[in-house]
């Protein structure tokens, strides 16, 4: 059985952010329809300091399903996707998926931007100047017309080096500041994306109609917007309720003792499917809390390997031969 494997550096040549905001987008849509299945993250600690993690996803239209499986420990994370065809149950690609990860939670928030921000939301402030950063301010750019971006984190070194390169990469003026409130403030659209154990985003700071995508925090213990961004948020969004419900310290956290607020959180797939409005009035503050799920990666990577056996992109491995 001919595999196809795809490495870091194939995914980066075969996928645009445009392809991923197309992807994530339909993807939602399917989950609407039921034609597609989403299993929360699950995770298996083996050792101190190590973990596996895995997820799965199943797209009924695009007849693809699988998993992606990662393990994090000290000497750093690991990303692959196995991919299978739903008709058959044969497995056709293996993906390397560090890229193919940061490329879809950037397009998540792209999408839940392009139904939730103010049509004029133009200046951004994003919190963290890590590994997935980039790929926030990239989504933006493609659902919104930017003219500048505030950007702060607490290695001045970073946020510097961050702003220079980004400011080149959109032609767009990103500035370093040395603060998150200074950063935040007259913000139409704020990103949060940090490893931040305790808030860092304050909603005192906000802005009326200010929406916010919050990427950061996926344990239950971790949090990076304090309770008043929650109590001023008028739409709570979420990827998926249920896990969301498991691993949003951000949600679980201040709806501790009050299980009914639960009710207020709808999914982005309702949001996509024109189900819930993702805004309806100019001052309302919305949130989108991404957690990152599975139908994000197996639809990506469903389209990557389609992409890439018809450029003749990566190379295959015989496996399972009699």
């Amino acid at each position: 059985m001919d595999v196809l494997y795809l490495t870091e550096a194939d995914v980066e040549r075969l996928l645009s952010m445009e392809m991923a905001l197309e992807v994530v987008e339909s993807a939602f849509r399917t989950l609407a329809s039921g034609q597609a299945q989403d299993q929360p993250r699950q995770r298996l600690r083996a050792a101190a300091g190590t973990w596996l993690h895995y997820m799965a996803a199943a797209e009924d239209a695009g007849g693809y399903f699988g998993m992606k499986l990662y393990t994090s420990s000290p000497e750093g994370v690991r990303f692959l996707v196995p991919l299978y065809r739903g008709d058959t149950g044969r497995l056709v690609a293996l993906l390397e998926a560090d890229t193919l990860g940061r490329m879809r939670t950037g397009a998540a928030s792209g999408v839940a931007t392009k139904y939730m921000a103010r049509p004029d939301a133009a200046r951004v402030a994003i919190l963290g100047t890590g590994h997935q950063a980039p790929t926030q301010l990239l989504a933006l750019a493609r659902v919104r017309r930017l003219e500048r971006v505030h950007a702060y984190s607490p290695n001045a070194e970073r946020r510097r080096r961050f702003a220079e390169e980004m400011s080149s990469l959109l032609s767009v003026p990103v500035e370093a500041l040395g603060s998150a409130a200074e950063a935040v403030r007259e913000a139409d659209i704020v990103v949060v994306v940090t490893s931040a154990k305790q808030p860092v985003l304050e909603g005192a700071w906000l802005a009326p109609g200010t929406h916010i995508n919050a990427v950061g925090a996926n344990f239950p213990q971790k949090r990076e917007l304090d309770d008043v961004v929650i109590q001023r948020a008028a739409r709570i969004v979420v990827d998926s309720r249920a896990q969301a419900r498991s691993e949003s310290g951000d949600l679980i956290i201040p709806f501790e003792g009050q299980p009914e607020r639960w009710q207020q959180v709808r999914e982005l797939s309702e949001v996509v499917a024109g189900r819930y409005p993702g805004r309806e009035k100019p001052d309302e503050i919305t949130l989108f809390k991404s957690n990152g799920v599975a139908i994000e990666d197996v639809a990506t990577a469903a389209r990557v390997y389609e992409r890439g056996r018809a450029e003749g992109v990566g190379r295959t491995l015989a496996m399972w031969e009699p």
